[in-house]
């Protein structure tokens, strides 16, 4: 492809005028434990990858991979890069993302997934990287929470994003036959911002550059925080996605949010996003910062459940030395849960090493004195018992037990309080 296709010229920008940051401090990917720099593409702001996309800000890092704001300018549109770093599973989320493309179905979840517009390699100095190009969404509802203030908010104003992705799940499951494995508020990302907050975003980069740290080889530069959109979010990052019509036993999930059957390395089916859901209702603290106007207030709210409804958490799974151990994960468990059943501990071969052949804890961790009722003496709104009821069902010990998708989206509790047109909607939908 050739520049004379572009259809917008690149921006220029500044060399000067930015923080420059101390070449001693570790920023950004630096802090990762695993972090190598030569396995980091090292972007430019301004690079034209591709003969196609330009960066204009950083969005974020991870382990496996930088974010990046950019414009396409043959299309003349902004998107978003996901450059992996070298000898990751290079075409493993795309094989993911083409499986749900390939899937010829109107099923309205497909909708609430990210989109990917394009995919390349990059070859750097010290190997090739993949690039992904999506569309651009807001801000994750992790960034969001940092700016909520911790005020309870009703069981009701949780319901629209509960029911958003369990249509997403059903179509993952039912339609592509896809376990996402890394449901979690980071990869819930907010709808695209306006066009008109995007352009000045741009400006703003330009004008004030971001921060950043100048090294021999490389300049890394600090996160710009992106426009919020508005609406429920979408969700994204299939890299650890794994096909349900494969047998799969690897490690997967943060460790709060691991069904019993991850925990005991048994093999495991996308009955593991059931429970994870319900850990993503569950889990995460609100920061009590500056208030936010009321659409985001309300906006939050869809978004985060248990902890914008009660300041405990489900699990905390940390030993006396603040280490996660899985003895105390479990004995968590059994507190809330109560003790598994004799058949789910006849299929995991590790049960044994926590339970006794007659099913009795071995007292590796002492169980808590704490329940699902116990924890929800601050949750306010209507029909809390249905609400525990609903967080009951997903979290069994048993996958087998635990439903679908669809059966935890025609719950009773998660149903109630429809109004009519929307319950034809989701009726429709779903």
């Amino acid at each position: 492809m050739s520049s004379s296709k572009w259809t917008c010229a690149p921006r220029i920008f500044p060399s000067s005028g930015f923080q420059v940051l101390d070449p001693s401090l570790h920023i950004e990917e630096e802090t990762l434990p695993t972090y190598c720099p030569e396995k980091y593409y090292p972007v430019r702001q301004g690079e034209v990858f591709n003969d196609r996309y330009q960066i204009l800000a950083k969005l974020g890092y991870g382990v496996t991979s930088t974010v990046w704001f950019s414009r396409d300018l043959v299309d003349a549109k902004y998107v978003v890069l996901k450059i992996y770093v070298t000898g990751e599973r290079k075409n493993h989320e795309l094989d993911v993302y083409h499986r749900m493309n390939a899937v010829e179905s109107t099923h309205p979840g497909k909708r609430f997934i990210r989109k990917l517009f394009d995919q390349f390699v990059i070859k750097g100095p010290h190997g090739q990287h993949v690039c992904l190009v999506h569309e651009p969404l807001g801000v994750t509802a992790s960034e969001l929470l940092k700016c909520i203030p911790g005020q309870a908010m009703t069981l009701e104003s949780l319901k629209p994003c509960i029911r958003q992705l369990l249509v997403v799940l059903d179509f993952l499951h039912s339609a592509a036959h896809i376990i996402h494995t890394d449901l979690q508020l980071k990869n819930l990302l907010l709808p695209t911002p306006s066009l008109e907050a995007l352009s000045e975003f741009e400006e703003r980069e330009i004008k004030q550059p971001s921060a950043r740290k100048m090294l021999n080889d490389r300049t890394i530069y600090v996160s710009s925080r992106f426009p919020t959109g508005a609406g429920l979010p979408l969700l994204s990052d299939f890299g650890e996605a794994r096909f349900a019509d494969g047998e799969n036993n690897a490690d997967i999930m943060p460790n709060p949010y691991r069904a019993p059957e991850v925990i005991l390395k048994s093999n495991w089916d996308c009955k593991v996003d059931i429970w994870n859901i319900a850990m993503v209702v569950s889990l995460f603290h609100a920061p009590k910062l500056a208030p936010l106007r009321l659409e985001q207030h309300m906006l939050i709210s869809r978004i985060k459940a248990w902890d914008i409804v009660s300041p405990d958490p489900l699990i905390d799974g940390r030993n006396a030395d603040g280490i996660f151990d899985d003895r105390v994960h479990l004995a968590e468990l059994v507190a809330l849960l109560g003790p598994p059943p004799p058949g789910f501990l006849e299929c995991h071969r590790l049960s044994s090493v926590f339970w006794g052949k007659s099913g009795n804890w071995k007292n590796l961790a002492p169980i808590p004195g704490k329940t699902l009722e116990s924890l929800a003496t601050n949750v306010r709104g209507e029909d809390k018992e249905g609400f525990l009821r609903w967080l009951r069902l997903a979290l069994q010990w048993d996958p087998a037990d635990r439903p679908t998708a669809m059966d935890l989206l025609y719950d009773e509790w998660m149903m109630k309080g429809l109004k009519l047109g929307e319950n034809k909607q989701t009726s429709s939908e779903a």
